[in-house]
């Protein structure tokens, strides 16, 4: 898998080179600010034509992902569509593409800023998820020790090349963006530094994960 593995609350997580995460325990595998249609909603909003690959690139690479891991639970942590109109704006082959993901599966929707409502695309609609002692939601803005979240769409620089990461410490784990359309913040920059604790360390996503301290 090529991931970096690390304990978290009394759990082995595996932050994956794709910017999945994967719980073994549970077989539970989070993704977060997929972001889909996000052309879409640019082009709707006035803004410039996007080509309209984001979709199929990113549900592409979650369909990888989930024919490694054989999950029994899929979490999407937030923000998986760029707005509600966008998620109802789907064509037919990309919902039977994300409905076959579901199949034989727990399939749930954690509510993000940017898709606050319930999507009729199968699966549970929840504003957070707790399982294994853990939490799940889309913002990270708790203090209670064994958080999952996305939202920030984090970044960090090796070697002069920016990559898409994880960040994690004791209290809390932040997903990188999933989508293949998205942007991202600087780990060591507010308001992530913050959120961390001095301990905290940076997975970069890629060909292969890498763990470096996080550097403010």
């Amino acid at each position: 898998m090529l991931g970096h593995s690390f304990t978290f609350c009394d759990q082995q997580l595996v932050a994956m080179p794709s910017g999945a995460l994967w719980l073994p325990a549970g077989r539970v595998l989070t993704v977060s600010d997929l972001h889909l249609g996000k052309p879409d909603r640019i082009l709707r909003a006035g803004g410039a034509l996007i080509p309209p690959y984001d979709i199929a690139e990113t549900l592409g690479r979650l369909s990888l992902d989930i024919a490694t891991t054989n999950p029994l639970v899929v979490i999407c942590l937030g923000d998986s569509f760029d707005d509600l109109t966008a998620a109802g704006s789907l064509s037919e082959n990309e919902r039977l593409s994300l409905l076959g993901l579901q199949a034989g599966r727990r399939w749930v929707w954690i509510e993000g800023n940017h898709d606050p409502g319930p999507v009729d695309l199968g699966g549970s609609h929840l504003s957070e998820y707790r399982a294994a002692g853990l939490v799940w939601r889309h913002i990270a803005t708790s203090p209670e020790k064994g958080e999952i979240s996305g939202h920030y769409h984090p970044k960090y620089a090796l070697a002069g090349q920016s990559r898409p990461a994880f960040l994690y410490d004791n209290q809390r784990v932040i997903l990188p963006a999933y989508g293949a359309y998205t942007g991202g913040m600087h780990a060591g920059r507010a308001p992530l530094a913050q959120l961390m604790g001095p301990e905290a360390r940076v997975v970069l996503t890629g060909p292969k994960a890498l763990v470096v301290p996080l550097r403010r």
